[in-house]
């Protein structure tokens, strides 16, 4: 079965999918391993600002918010 794969960014505000990879390095990386962002986590889209930007998300009961200029790097399908 082929999955399609997008930015988490684009995820609609109610729906869930899951991590595919993630195309960061660093610092920023290991925090979003550590907020448990690894390839096969669900995360669900909780709420976008009126401005998009940034956007909540529920993983692994916790809901964190991430800036567009990081989520459009975690991958999901």
């Amino acid at each position: 079965m082929n999955q399609t794969v997008y930015p988490l960014n684009e995820l609609p505000e109610g729906q869930t999918a899951r991590v595919a990879k993630i195309q960061t390095a660093g610092s920023m990386r290991r925090r979003l391993q550590d907020l448990g962002m690894i390839e096969g986590t669900a995360v669900c889209c909780l709420q976008k600002s009126p401005s998009g930007d940034p956007i909540a998300f529920l993983i692994r009961g916790a809901a964190i918010a991430l800036r567009n200029e990081d989520s459009r790097k975690i991958f999901v399908c």
